[in-house]
């Protein structure tokens, strides 16, 4: 089909089509049950950031729980790549997309609903990266808070799946949000050492030392990763750990990291100045200066040339 100037297109079950036209019947599971899974990854000046990386951790996202979608990693990849490439047109200047990948595992059919397709539904996306929503946070830092409710425990549901199910953390963070809307929320896990927040890890330093929580209790991030590559290519020592509020409260440093926000510095932790107040702190800036030289993109100046926006 020839994609319409002013509408950006989706892939949908094998077509390309208006995202408008993109609809899923009521009884999928993933509608009824959030039984699916997803990925996200970003553009940076129109090129897709580690996509290889995202769809290998999609794919085994699936594989935990046991939905086929019917087409290989590669082609995954390849299909994203054309969505992002169809969409081209229509990126604002300065700006870049989220991609997204996204399957569920069908739907419950009784039989006679006429449905032409009950097996699982896929679908590949593009949006508008929240740069204008954003840019105050890479101004000013973050403000973190820790919630009541705590991270689903791996011995229930693993978070290393990134699935459709999002209530844990939707509800976790709702009283955060009531308190200041602005701020972010990060779970603790069953023992109450810092997990993940909602499409986030968090990293603090401590005496020196980057510390982000273990792998077992969070969505294993793909700029997590590639900030803990960077950590150790630069001579800063690196470890995964179980950070309990004790050693939160008295981080010199703190950022929450993600492949949208890319490195975000925190500013207070639970109402509290995080080290001296100041963002971003000195293994923050190196960090980040490493991870703009690695994108070939300054996200930080694209972030704050939008506060006038």
């Amino acid at each position: 089909m020839t994609a319409l100037s002013n509408s950006r297109v989706a892939w949908f079950n094998g077509q390309w089509m208006p995202e408008g036209q993109v609809v899923i019947p009521f009884r999928d599971r993933s509608w009824k049950y959030g039984d699916g899974a997803f990925d996200m990854t970003r553009t940076f000046d129109g090129r897709i950031f580690r996509i290889k990386e995202h769809i290998d951790r999609f794919y085994r996202s699936l594989r935990y729980l046991q939905i086929d979608p019917g087409i290989s990693a590669r082609q995954m990849v390849s299909l994203s790549e054309e969505a992002v490439q169809r969409n081209e047109h229509l990126r604002e200047k300065d700006g870049d997309w989220w991609i997204g990948q996204r399957v569920s595992r069908g739907v419950d059919a009784i039989g006679d609903e006429g449905w032409d397709h009950t097996g699982p539904n896929v679908v590949i996306e593009v949006l508008p990266l929240p740069l204008a929503k954003r840019a105050k946070y890479f101004r000013d830092g973050a403000d973190v808070m820790t919630t009541a409710m705590r991270r689903t425990s791996p011995t229930m549901l693993s978070p290393r799946a990134k699935t459709h199910n999002y209530l844990n953390m939707i509800v976790a963070e709702k009283p955060v949000k009531a308190m200041n809307p602005d701020a972010w929320a990060i779970l603790l896990d069953e023992h109450g050492n810092l997990a993940e927040g909602l499409g986030s890890n968090i990293f603090i330093v401590r005496e020196g030392v980057l510390l982000t929580p273990s792998e077992r209790y969070v969505l294993p991030g793909v700029s997590r990763q590639m900030t803990m590559d960077m950590a150790r290519k630069l001579g800063i020592r690196c470890e995964q750990a179980d950070i309990d509020m004790f050693d939160a409260a008295n981080a010199e440093e703190m950022f929450l990291t993600s492949t949208s926000l890319c490195i975000l510095p925190v500013r207070t932790f639970n109402g509290e100045k995080v080290g001296d107040g100041k963002v971003p702190g000195p293994i923050t800036k190196r960090l980040t200066d490493a991870y703009i030289a690695e994108v070939k993109c300054d996200f930080v100046q694209q972030y704050l040339s939008k506060l006038a926006a």
